[in-house]
C-alpha cells in the first residue's frame, strides 16, 4: 500500500558552535500558466485553430497570385487589377449572405459548399488564363470565389462560443487571433510571389485553392467547438443593432487606412527605385502588427471596450503621420520602413477593440454575420483607399499619398467620437424571444 510523502523537514547539523538548519525545500514556486498556454488548453481549441490557419493563409495569396498571372499572361496590370476588384466587389455582396447562412445552418453544412464553389472559381480563372480564354470568363471566374467564407470570423465565434462568460480569456483569443490575421496577410503574399516565380505563374492560385479547401475541411471536421445553430430564433438583423452602424463606418475608415498605405508604399518604392522591396517594406508593417496584437492580448486592459476604441483610434492616428514624415523630410525607403514598423503597432490593438464591439452588438444566433459585415466594411474601405491612394499618386506625388492613411486614421477618430458608440450589454449573453 502506497505510503503518503512525509513533508520535507529542514536538515540540522552543527558547525563549531553553531547549529545550522539546511532546508531543501524548493525555493520557486510553479509559474502559473499565461493566458495564451491557458487559451489553448480548451479542449478542441488546438485542433480547429490549426485548419483554420491553414484555410486562412490563402486570403494573402488570392490576389498577389492573380495579378502576377494575369499580368503575365496578358501584358495589362490594369487588367488583372480590374479582375481582383472585381472579386473584391463580389465578396463584398456575397460574404454577408454567406455567414449568414453559415448563422442559420451551422459552420459546417454551409462553409464546405461554399469553399468548394471558391475553389472552383479559382481553378476556373487558372484554366482561362493558361489557354487564353476571352477576357469575360476572368471576371466571372474570379467573382465565383465569392463564396469563400470568412474563416476568421467563423474562429472567433468558436471561441466567443467556448469563451462565453470570461471576458479576459476573450480579449486573449480576438488578439490571437487578429495576430494571425497579420501573420497570413504577411506570409501569404511572400508565398505567392514565391510559388509564382520558381514554378509557374499559375502555381499560387492552386496552392492557394488546396490549401483553402484542405483547411476548411480539417476545421469543419471539428464538430465538438462547432456553436450550435438556433433555426428558430428571431434576431434583428446586425446592421440595425445598437451602435453598429457608427461601428460599421469605423471599419469602412480603417480599411481606407489599410488600402491608401498599400499603394501609396508600393509607388513609393517604385519612385525610389526599388519596387521589389515594397512587399518586405509592407510586410514590416504586418509584423508590427501581429507582435503588437500578441502583446495586446497578454494583457488585461481596463475599462469597457467602446471607451478604449477613440484611444487605439488617436494612436493610429497619430503614428500613421510617421511614414509621412519619414518619406517628406528623408525620402529613404530605409526610414520608411523603420517608421511602417512601428505604425503597424496601433493596427491590431484597434482591430482587436472593434471586433470585440462587434461581438458585443451582434444579436444572438448572428454572430458570424456580425463580423462579416465588420471584414465587409474593411474591404470597402481598402477599396476606396487603394483608388484615392492611387489618384494622390498619380495627381501629385507618391509622398503627398501617405497624407491619404493619416486622413482615413482621423475620419476613424472622429466618427467614434462623434457618434459615441454606446457601452450595452453583451447582446449575446441575453435570449432572444
Amino acid at each position: 500500500m502506497p505510503q503518503p510523502t512525509p513533508p520535507k523537514t529542514p536538515l540540522y547539523t552543527v558547525t563549531g558552535d553553531s547549529l545550522v538548519a539546511v532546508d531543501f525545500t524548493p525555493r520557486f514556486r510553479h509559474r502559473p500558466p499565461g493566458p495564451y498556454r491557458r487559451l489553448f488548453a480548451t479542449p478542441g481549441a488546438r485542433a480547429f485553430t490549426a485548419g483554420n490557419l491553414l484555410a486562412r493563409l490563402p486570403m494573402g495569396m488570392f490576389s498577389v497570385s492573380a495579378v502576377v498571372m494575369i499580368a503575365g499572361a496578358h501584358g495589362s496590370y490594369a487588367l488583372a487589377g480590374a479582375v481582383t476588384a472585381t472579386g473584391l466587389a463580389a465578396t463584398a455582396l456575397v460574404a454577408p449572405w454567406t455567414a449568414r447562412l453559415v448563422d442559420r445552418h451551422g459552420q459546417a453544412r454551409i462553409a464546405v459548399p461554399a469553399t468548394v464553389i471558391a475553389a472552383l472559381g479559382s481553378l476556373a480563372l487558372l484554366l482561362c488564363v493558361r489557354f487564353d480564354a476571352p477576357v469575360w470568363t476572368l471576371f466571372a471566374s474570379y467573382a465565383a470565389t465569392a463564396t469563400t467564407p470568412n474563416t476568421g470570423g467563423m474562429s472567433r465565434a468558436r471561441w466567443a462560443h467556448l469563451l462565453k462568460g470570461d471576458e479576459s480569456a476573450l480579449h486573449t483569443a480576438n488578439s490571437f487571433e487578429q495576430a494571425a490575421d497579420e501573420l497570413c496577410f504577411m506570409l501569404g503574399p511572400v508565398l505567392a510571389a514565391f510559388l509564382c516565380a520558381t514554378f509557374f505563374p499559375e502555381a499560387g492560385t492552386l496552392v492557394g485553392a488546396v490549401l483553402l479547401l484542405t483547411g476548411v475541411l480539417l476545421f469543419a471536421a471539428q464538430r465538438s467547438t462547432e456553436p450550435p445553430v438556433r433555426k428558430h430564433a428571431r434576431a434583428k438583423t446586425p446592421v440595425r443593432a445598437p451602435g453598429m452602424p457608427p461601428l460599421l463606418t469605423v471599419c469602412l475608415a480603417m480599411g481606407a487606412v489599410f488600402g491608401s498605405m498599400e499603394v501609396v508604399t508600393i509607388a513609393f518604392a517604385d519612385a525610389q527605385g526599388h519596387r521589389s522591396a515594397a512587399g518586405v517594406v509592407l510586410a514590416l508593417q504586418a509584423a508590427g502588427s501581429c507582435v503588437a496584437g500578441l502583446l495586446y492580448g497578454a494583457l488585461r486592459p481596463s475599462g469597457p471596450a467602446a471607451a478604449r476604441l477613440p484611444w487605439c483610434l488617436a494612436a493610429m492616428t497619430t503614428l500613421m503621420t510617421l511614414p509621412l514624415l519619414a518619406a517628406s523630410l528623408t525620402g529613404s525607403l530605409l526610414l520608411l520602413a523603420l517608421a511602417l514598423l512601428i505604425a503597424g503597432m496601433a493596427t491590431a490593438p484597434t482591430m482587436v477593440t472593434a471586433m470585440t464591439l462587434v461581438q458585443r452588438r451582434t444579436p444572438e444566433g448572428r454572430l458570424n454575420e456580425g463580423m462579416t459585415l465588420a471584414v465587409t466594411g474593411l474591404l470597402g474601405g481598402i477599396a476606396c483607399g487603394s483608388a484615392t491612394g492611387g489618384w494622390m499618386v498619380d495627381h501629385l506625388s507618391p509622398v503627398a499619398g501617405f497624407g491619404v492613411p493619416v486622413t482615413a486614421a482621423a475620419a476613424a477618430l472622429m466618427i467614434a467620437l462623434a457618434h459615441r458608440i454606446p457601452t450595452v450589454p453583451n447582446s449575446n449573453s441575453r435570449p432572444i424571444h
